[in-house]
């Protein structure tokens, strides 16, 4: 059975991941809490701001770090949409995050559970504890359904742009 608490903030980490999707962006969004309050929050902004690290996870780490105005982030939680990738995991560990609550798997490159399990690895000198699949099937549909809308318009545009050719 699903913590409903770990629900409600997913909940919220997926209003995000949806002001990610209105910004053409792919729809992940996060949410850093502490002591039961949102203290950060990211979305997907890559593409807008044309900066590679601009994850959700990363965007969120580092509003949170600038609000408690500590780059460490030790006793806080983040929910995250989507299963993080190499990067964000590296930067959860950094900011010692106590527990990592995240939606969807991401088969291609998620390294919690789908590619690696990189929490679990021996060497590392902070354990950050995860869960994972909270609200998966809203996540992963919120994902589908950004993907179809993008296969969609890619194939109008293709067939305005054939129409426009008179052929």
């Amino acid at each position: 059975m699903q913590d409903t608490n770990a629900e409600y903030w997913m909940a919220k980490a997926l209003e995000l991941a949806e002001q990610a999707a209105s910004c053409g962006e792919v729809p992940v969004g996060a949410i850093v809490v502490c002591d039961g309050q949102i203290v950060g929050r990211g979305y997907n902004q890559s593409i807008g701001a044309c900066d590679p690290t601009a994850h959700a996870e990363v965007m969120a780490l580092r509003d949170a770090a600038r609000r408690v105005d500590n780059y460490r982030l030790v006793d806080c939680d983040l929910y995250v949409t989507l299963e993080p990738c190499s990067m964000c995991a590296g930067a959860i560990l950094h900011a010692r995050i106590k527990h990592l609550y995240y939606g969807a798997t991401e088969p291609k490159s998620g390294v919690v559970a789908s590619r690696q399990q990189f929490f679990d690895l021996d060497f590392l000198n902070y354990a950050v504890e995860v869960t994972g699949g909270v609200l998966a099937d809203k996540a992963s549909q919120q994902l589908s359904d950004f993907f179809r809308m993008r296969r969609e318009q890619k194939k109008a545009l293709k067939h305005s742009s054939l129409g426009d050719s008179g052929l």
